[in-house]
């Protein structure tokens, strides 16, 4: 898929930005590659795809090498160079290399396993950081984390043939019906949650339907078809229409506020795709 014209701007804005934590390709010079949201490293290699470059593009493969500098023989990555090693971040560089298409890379292989021996007792993943306290919310897994850790396992020989993923699967259908926010990261489905955000990058409807659309354990069930006529009843003659995008984003053509989105539109074809299958 190469960059279409109308994107050109988009794709210069986002690198413009490449130097702004003091290093290059989104980065700090101690490779925090989180730091700086919505133009981190992380967000900027993801963004930069969804606008159409290729993962083999000169940039794109400097970014996937710094994720790739962050990881350990047990298969995790740490993104920040002090402080634990988080489930979370382990995810989001998982995800972001799968959609980069390194899925058969040794050490993502080792990653999957990671998750695959890893999960809650609930099915999903969680951290042992508890920034609001303990209470009996605490004590599910992390929503958001769960739904990262599964767009990378879509990518793999996993999906729909391991049943601890159907089990995740459970865990995020079953966070539809409790709606209110658990976890140690305290992840809820409200307002916030319901507004179509794009591009992804929090826990919010749009992405929750897309990832769930992958597997087969979720595409008849009443929870996520009641997810996914929420998401299609917000189309305006059939596409996508950005309810929330992150202010600094604004400017970007691809992903305006309360307008149509073609990329968007696009994911969303995806998920019709998915459940026709």
């Amino acid at each position: 898929m190469a960059i279409e014209k109308q994107y050109l701007s988009d794709v210069e804005a986002i690198l413009s930005h490449r130097h702004d934590n003091g290093a290059d390709y989104w980065t700090t010079p101690d490779k925090r590659l989180l730091k700086g949201s919505p133009f981190s490293a992380y967000n900027s290699a993801l963004m930069l795809l969804e606008l159409g470059m290729e993962p083999d593009e000169p940039i794109l493969k400097e970014v996937s090498e710094l994720f790739f500098s962050t990881w350990r023989e047990d298969g995790r990555f740490k993104l920040y160079p002090s402080g634990g090693i988080l489930p979370c971040h382990t995810a989001l560089a998982a995800a972001l290399l799968c959609n980069m298409g390194y899925q058969a890379d040794k050490r993502l292989r080792k990653t999957y396993q990671y998750f695959l021996e890893t999960p809650y007792t609930d099915g999903g993943w969680r951290c042992n950081k508890f920034s609001f306290g303990r209470g009996p919310e605490t004590e599910y897994s992390n929503p958001f984390p769960t739904l990262t850790v599964l767009d990378a396992f879509r990518f793999s020989n996993y999906l729909n043939a391991e049943p601890s993923l159907d089990k995740a699967v459970e865990f995020l259908l079953e966070h539809w019906t409790i709606k209110k926010p658990i976890g140690p990261c305290h992840y809820g489905i409200g307002t916030l949650f319901m507004q179509v955000e794009y591009p992804f990058k929090e826990y919010c409807l749009f992405q929750y339907v897309y990832t769930l659309s992958f597997y087969n354990r979720a595409k008849d069930d009443r929870r996520f078809l009641e997810a996914f006529e929420a998401l299609r009843s917000k189309l305006v003659d059939g596409m996508i229409v950005v309810e929330r995008v992150v202010p600094k984003l604004a400017k970007l053509s691809f992903c305006k506020k309360g307008e149509p989105s073609v990329l968007a539109t696009k994911r969303y074809g995806e998920i019709l795709d998915n459940l026709n299958r």
